[in-house]
């Protein structure tokens, strides 16, 4: 794996770090490709049991690394930006579809497609001296990395239109009283309540967390009977994982179940 993209598995977490600090963690085609791939293997690895998303140095994710993307434009004209499909679309899909929960530590800037990659996941705990920044219009883009699915959702049709035609810094507090961001804390804090939060996952009944996962999906794209009918479903494979009966077992005994994902 390459060095502008960490991996670190300890006790069920896999701790992915974009490693470009210099560069704001822009994205070039090394670094796209590197977490493409850590995603994958995260995604795959039956010993992680929840994955947690950061950045090194003082921004998350400025998104397209722009001094690469200029050479290639100039050479590839509209063609360059096959990294959409290459790069972009798999780690938004990776992001979101793995069978285990992941949590964005927000450390900095996010943004363009390191924001989109934020809303990608599913919790998201940001520094408070962080800010998130759609920024694609600002360089005479449309939405990529599923902004145009995942913003609305988090904050509305309205809003997101706005967000995405008038590009700016949402700082922390608006971001969390937009929905865009589960929880702000300090700056120097991040690091600790991120792990804190994401090795709670961890240890919980990680099945059952990719059933919630798999509903919520379903339920954003059906009717109300065929999500009803998705749950059944689900509901019936968590009632058989061992996990429901450790809970269960532990319920009755007035004990804390340990889980075992399975």
């Amino acid at each position: 794996m390459a060095d502008t993209v960490l991996y670190d598995l300890t006790e069920g977490l896999a701790t992915i770090t974009l490693n470009r600090p210099d560069a704001m963690n822009a994205l070039d085609d090394e670094t796209k490709a590197a977490l493409r791939d850590a995603l994958r293997t995260a995604a795959d690895e039956t010993a992680v049991r929840a994955v947690l998303l950061t950045g090194n140095g003082r921004a998350f994710c400025v998104g397209q690394d722009l001094k690469e993307h200029i050479g290639a434009l100039r050479e590839k004209g509209g063609s360059a930006l096959t990294t959409v499909r290459e790069h972009y679309n798999p780690i938004t899909l990776t992001l979101s579809g793995m069978p285990k929960p992941v949590v964005a530590a927000v450390n900095g800037v996010a943004a363009g497609a390191g924001a989109g990659f934020a809303f990608a996941a599913d919790y998201r705990l940001m520094a408070d001296t962080a800010a998130f920044n759609t920024s694609f219009a600002g360089v005479a883009l449309t939405a990529d990395s599923g902004m145009s699915w995942s913003l609305p959702r988090l904050v509305g049709t309205a809003r997101a239109t706005e967000l995405l035609l008038f590009p700016r810094n949402v700082k922390a507090p608006e971001a969390l009283e937009l929905g865009l961001a589960n929880r702000v804390v300090a700056a120097a804090d991040l690091a600790a309540e991120a792990e804190s939060v994401a090795r709670q996952l961890a240890q919980g009944p990680t099945a059952a967390y990719a059933a919630l996962k798999e509903s919520l999906a379903f339920g954003a794209s059906h009717s109300l009977a065929e999500t009803l009918e998705k749950e059944a479903e689900l509901q019936i494979r968590a009632g058989g994982s061992a996990d429901h009966a450790i809970a269960v077992e532990a319920f009755v005994n007035k004990e804390q179940p340990r889980y075992t994902g399975r």
